[in-house]
This record gives structure tokens, sequence and C-alpha cells, in this order.
């Protein structure tokens, strides 16, 4: 399983390259929607990242609760757990 400080660093290099947001602003408790403005459109391109990462294909029911940064990292550590 990945660590929780891995799967942050990738996020932020993520988010980065794909929606220009400062590393800095990107932290576990931030709101994807609220606070760093990720839209529908960039959450398919962060789940293609997520399955570049894992090897796995992202089930639609695991996405749907995200909401904060925190979210996304639990569901990649899942993700690569199994």
């Amino acid at each position: 399983m990945l660590t929780q400080e891995h799967v942050l660093a990738k996020l932020r290099e993520w988010m980065q390259d794909l929606f220009e947001i400062e590393p800095d602003d990107i932290q576990l408790d931030s709101n994807l929607y609220e606070d760093l403005d990720v839209d529908s459109i960039d959450a398919v391109d962060l789940v293609v990242k997520i399955k570049e990462l894992t090897g796995k294909q992202v089930k639609p029911e695991d996405f749907k609760a995200v909401r904060t940064v925190q979210d996304v990292v639990v569901v990649i550590q899942n993700m690569t757990a199994e």
C-alpha cells in the first residue's frame, strides 16, 4: 500500500500539471470543488491518473463520495491495498 505522503505528493504533482493549482494549496482537508475549483471534467482527468498509478479501473461508487483531497488519498490507498 502506498503511504499517505506518497499519494499526496502524486496528487499535488498531477493537480499542478493538469489544473495549474499550486501544490501548497493542496492540503488533505482541501475540498476539491469548493477550495480547488475542480469540476467534473477535471475529476475524469484525475481518475485517469489514478488508473495509471494503480493499474486498476476506479469504481464509480468509490469516487462518488469523494469531496476532499483526503478522500482521494483513501481511495488510492484502498485500491493499492487490494
